[in-house]
């Protein structure tokens, strides 16, 4: 049995074409990842919103969220805590400024300590 489709929310989000000279524009919109020693990362310290906790932020990474992954994943490993990334930001639990700035300076970013 087949469903009966009403609209393109029934397709799943799918639009078919079926124009032969169409060609895909397969340069993808990924943004380049700026080189180590032309970062200018900061270094803030947050507890808003997390029941008191401290949470270090690394702010200001330019490039493709891929990278920015990998280097959140390199952070939380070295720092040996857990952590997100989101919203362009690396979020690390815990005070591991002066660690996580040390690590940086260490890989050839820049990094500024922002905050008290």
């Amino acid at each position: 049995m087949s469903k009966k489709v009403n609209s393109f929310h029934d397709l799943g989000g799918f639009v078919f074409y079926t124009n032969k000279d169409f060609e895909f524009d397969n340069e993808s919109n990924v943004e380049e990842t700026v080189a180590n020693n032309q970062q200018r990362l900061e270094a803030h310290l947050d507890k808003k919103n997390r029941g008191g906790k401290v949470a270090t932020i690394i702010k200001g990474f330019q490039g493709n969220e891929e990278d920015l992954k990998t280097l959140g994943k390199m952070l939380k490993t070295k720092c040996g805590v857990g952590g997100s990334v989101k919203d362009n930001e690396i979020i690390i639990q815990g005070n591991f400024r002066d660690k996580i700035m040390e690590i940086l300076k260490s890989e050839g970013y820049s990094i500024k300590r922002v905050g008290g």
